[in-house]
């Protein structure tokens, strides 16, 4: 069995929680804020309970590379953990998206991930590729948040 690797990403936004997670748990907005790697998104199945809870599953890249996550926790304006669904890329993979209030209103963001390396000797860099996908994804999460664009 291969080992097991993890990045985290912080960032602080002036958004409100609610604004923060209505854009991430939402499959299809990450084509609104998630370009240029996001040109596609949609729901390719809906959760149990809730629409975009638990067993949603959303589609998101751009054609023909297409990724699937399944939602796996859902705790609306506080917390999205999220896995690969069908064909996985990273062998164990779990996401988990925090968002904490931080006094005056805003939120601290906090995004991890954890997998289990497919190759010998290839978690090192998928972690870091990973790290640098969701810096960048969490900068324009907040971006969006906050310009409401």
């Amino acid at each position: 069995m291969g080992r097991r690797y993890s990045f985290e990403v912080n960032r602080t936004s002036t958004a409100p929680p609610e604004a923060l997670f209505a854009l991430e748990a939402d499959g299809p907005r990450w084509a609104e804020w998630g370009k240029p790697l996001i040109v596609q998104a949609r729901w390719a199945r809906r959760g149990d309970g809730e629409p975009d809870g638990v067993g949603a599953v959303r589609e998101v890249g751009m054609w023909p590379v297409l990724i699937r996550e399944e939602t796996l926790e859902y705790e609306p304006g506080r917390k999205h953990v999220y896995t690969f669904a069908g064909p996985k890329p990273l062998k164990d993979y779990r996401a988990e998206v925090l968002f904490t209030p931080t006094d005056g209103g805003g939120t601290h963001l906090r995004w991890t991930g954890s997998f289990t390396e497919p190759v010998r000797g290839s978690g090192p860099a998928l972690a870091a590729g990973l790290k640098a996908v969701i810096r960048l994804f969490s900068a324009k999460l907040v971006k969006a948040a906050e310009t409401g664009r």
